[in-house]
């Protein structure tokens, strides 16, 4: 959202916009099954078709898009060149919004389990386990609203959390409190995640195991900030840290959405930094 909101700013402001996306245009919002606290719309809106408006509002106002990967930023006299997969591409401005990837939880059988019962993506694996036990891990938004998403699905949604109570807001934990089949663990850890062929139970910390079919992780995401490591100094978990206007230590090099340092972790946050990055790339601009 950062990314494509920059894109339709930059064209609403007259300049020549090239967004580029490795993956999928929209981030991990395509996924989201429900989006609930984005302005205008007070009744939700479904993640893709969020995406698809913005992302068509922002290509009738000039931008150009194409699915391409970034290999790396150099500055080249007051620009910079952009190595890619294909063709280099020059600009005088680059503002970086790729988001994160999920964070791992590093455990024994999440690898080995991928795509047989471990899974990142509810509304995308979730139908597989019609009317059987899962578990979500984590105690944030995203867990929350996979557990409320497989609760339609599952027989019985376990959410295993390590705080006393989950940090998520409370409009989340009042819904899924309501629902009579999602459980909650507090202070618990899963150690390992164990099965034969494909995922069967989840062994915690002290010892218990929770029987299940399928695991949901949701313990957030890392900054996917490698590209910047070269020209800038990031934190130590990977964020690009930036000014009030976007603005990294390095001029026309600006930083939006979770790849920045300070940001809030939310969808209309992240497309206040990608419109704040327009604004201030357009003005950078305007200068040199």
């Amino acid at each position: 959202m950062a990314g494509l909101s920059a894109a339709l700013y930059g064209g609403w402001l007259g300049r020549k916009v090239f967004l580029a996306e490795r993956q999928m245009f929209g981030g991990q919002i395509v996924n989201a099954d429900q989006i609930e606290n984005f302005p205008g719309f007070p009744d939700g809106i479904l993640g893709a078709d969020l995406v698809s408006q913005v992302r068509m509002q922002a290509l009738k106002l000039g931008a150009k898009m194409q699915y391409l990967e970034m290999a790396a930023i150099k500055i080249e006299g007051d620009g910079f060149q952009l190595a890619t997969t294909e063709e280099p591409i020059q600009a005088n401005t680059v503002i970086v919004a790729t988001g994160g990837k999920h964070r791992v939880l590093g455990i024994r059988g999440e690898i080995e389990f991928e795509g047989r019962g471990v899974s990142r993506c509810a509304t995308c694996d979730g139908a597989f386990f019609q009317n059987q036990s899962v578990a979500v891990i984590g105690g944030g938004d995203t867990a929350l609203d996979e557990a409320l998403y497989l609760s339609n699905i599952a027989s019985r949604v376990t959410i295993i959390h390590q705080r006393a109570t989950p940090i998520a807001s409370e409009t989340l934990l009042r819904r899924a409190r309501e629902i009579p089949k999602i459980e909650f663990v507090a202070n618990a850890k899963v150690e390992e995640i164990l099965g034969t062929d494909s995922v069967e139970a989840l062994r915690l910390s002290d010892g218990t195991q929770v029987t299940v079919s399928a695991v949901f992780t949701a313990i957030g995401f890392e900054p996917d900030t490698n590209l910047l490591k070269d020209l800038v100094q990031l934190d130590p978990i990977g964020h690009v840290p930036v000014d009030i206007h976007m603005q990294t230590t390095v001029p026309g090099l600006f930083a939006a959405g979770s790849a920045r340092q300070g940001n809030a972790g939310q969808l209309a946050s992240a497309a206040g930094d990608g419109v704040t990055a327009a604004v201030a790339a357009h003005r950078y601009l305007a200068n040199i």
